[in-house]
């Protein structure tokens, strides 16, 4: 696992600064209208995934695949909670650390390099997972879940934010294909329908799914903007062959999202016990 998050993740984070924009959120961005500029898109689905987990000052939320720390940053700064978040990316977390110094967050939020299945911590309020599952593969889901589930304390919230196939029945991402041989080494997609019912295995309630498949289509025409605008500089600083993999993989991704080959889904569980959820009686999180 850690060997193909460092080949993907570890590429430059100096390239990844140009291509995703100062967010540093390499996950699908929730844009309200047509003129959401994409940071104002990234800020909007931190704090949506912040809503949905019901976040108070002074909750514990768990980060998984926490990238760069930018939802750990966000949920910390309007939120006020404490926060550890967890990336198999070395220079991932050296990035977010720095980040979180530079906030003045030092002591709120603890960015690791850290495999999420060694957190020994339990009890958190909520735990939000954002473009883990991609990693993980069908296979580990089950997994996964359980470990997740395990880490909640009663009535704690899960939000897991994740690319999934257009249905089960779609054909799974070629071993042999370019994405898998050039970008996401051992990356797979199940369906929406195996993420839930993973999750209800575990023993979570499911009580929230929504479908961003347009936005995460409109943040990688986004992405592209930007890797042409500094394409001579990207060229420079991780080669020509990459440079030319990542403009392919984000074109082609974009036009996946498109034609709904692929979707973007957001999955809400919570750990109910003995029929109490703790969750309102309706959605009140906005849009």
């Amino acid at each position: 696992d850690a060997v193909a998050i460092a080949h993907h993740y570890d590429v430059s984070n100096l390239f990844y600064s140009w291509v995703l924009g100062p967010s540093m959120a390499y996950t699908c961005a929730v844009y309200a209208e047509d003129s959401t500029t994409l940071e104002q898109a990234q800020a909007a689905k931190f704090d949506l995934v912040c809503r949905k987990l019901g976040l108070r000052p002074g909750m514990r939320l768990l980060d998984v695949g926490c990238g760069w720390g930018g939802m750990a940053v966000h949920a910390a700064t309007h939120y006020d909670v404490e926060v550890v978040a967890v990336t198999l990316s070395r220079r991932q977390a050296e990035w977010g650390q720095k980040v979180v110094a530079e906030s003045g967050l030092t002591g709120q939020v603890d960015i690791r390099h850290q495999d999420y299945r060694a957190v020994p911590e339990t009890g958190f309020d909520a735990i939000s997972s954002i473009g883990l599952t991609e990693h993980v593969g069908i296979k580990g889901l089950p997994d996964y879940a359980r470990r997740l589930a395990g880490k909640l304390r009663p009535q704690g919230r899960l939000l897991n934010h994740c690319i999934t196939r257009a249905d089960e029945q779609a054909a799974a991402i070629s071993k042999r294909g370019f994405i898998a041989r050039y970008v996401f080494p051992d990356g797979e997609l199940p369906g929406v329908g195996r993420v839930v019912r993973e999750l209800e295995a575990a023993g979570l309630e499911v009580r929230h799914e929504e479908n961003l498949r347009e936005h995460y289509a409109r943040t990688l025409h986004a992405w592209c903007d930007n890797l042409d605008a500094r394409w001579d500089d990207a060229v420079t600083e991780v080669g020509q062959g990459t440079a030319r993999v990542w403009a392919l993989y984000l074109a082609g991704s974009r036009l996946a999202f498109e034609r709904n080959d692929i979707q973007l889904h957001q999955v809400l569980a919570v750990r109910t016990t003995e029929g109490f959820s703790g969750m309102p009686l309706r959605p009140d999180w906005g849009v």
